[in-house]
């Protein structure tokens, strides 16, 4: 697939606003551990992007907004991973009679891959690892987050590995497995779960996409939030 020139410039803490180089940092800051934010050239977005050009795209997907994500291209084209988002918004109007409200959206997110929206932070932090030459991506789930991360990752010819509570929910589990991710059951909750995944990531060079930790994973939710049409 054709590449976009790339707007991220790196990363910015939530807490002391220390910035960082892409290669500098890739989950918190050094000085005080906080959340990094992703740091765009937003006079090179302003000068070069208009919302008409984002909108003529043909890309039915969270694809189309490629330009406003900080990675280069639209990984394993053809498979599901090509497939999230761009889900439809309702205005039921016998719910909206029911609840006594004139205006009422409802976002159908189950019409992604692996039905949930958290296909759009996998998708997004599954291509981050392509980019940078990562074979394994790591994250702890008791469900939605592990299967989506999972399904991503079985279509990108990636390699899933998911710490979840022995206590998980069976079905979910058995999600994840169809997906032919390696499922480590951990013997406590879903803290001691993150903090495992956190400790292999660190330990043997995975990607983790945890949510709240990876600052890819909070740019691959941005293209939703819309009250008309779809994103």
């Amino acid at each position: 697939m054709k590449e976009v020139e790339i707007k991220f410039h790196g990363y910015k803490c939530s807490l002391c606003d220390a910035e960082y180089q892409p290669n500098e940092a890739i989950y918190t800051c050094r000085h005080d551990g906080g959340n990094l934010d992703i740091i765009y050239d937003y006079d090179s977005l302003q000068r070069d992007l208009s919302p008409e050009s984002i909108f003529r795209s043909k890309e039915n997907s969270l694809w189309r907004y490629l330009p406003l994500l900080p990675v280069k291209e639209i990984h394993a084209p053809g498979t599901p991973m090509q497939a999230v988002g761009w889900t439809p918004v309702f205005s039921p109007p016998e719910l909206r009679r029911q609840l006594g409200v004139e205006d009422l959206w409802i976002k159908d997110e189950s019409r992604n891959p692996t039905a949930s929206f958290k296909d759009r932070a996998s998708a997004v932090v599954v291509a981050q690892a392509l980019e940078t030459g990562v074979e394994i991506v790591v994250t702890a789930s008791t469900g939605n987050a592990g299967a989506a991360l999972a399904g991503m990752a079985a279509a990108a010819g990636q390699k899933a590995v998911i710490f979840a509570p022995r206590n998980a929910p069976p079905a979910k589990i058995a999600q994840l497995l169809i997906y032919e991710a390696q499922v480590l059951l951990v013997d406590g909750n879903y803290d001691q779960a993150f903090d495992l995944s956190i400790a292999a990531s660190n330990e043997f060079g995975w990607y983790c996409r945890n949510t709240g930790y990876n600052p890819f994973s909070l740019e691959g939710k941005k293209p939703r939030h819309t009250r008309f049409g779809r994103m």
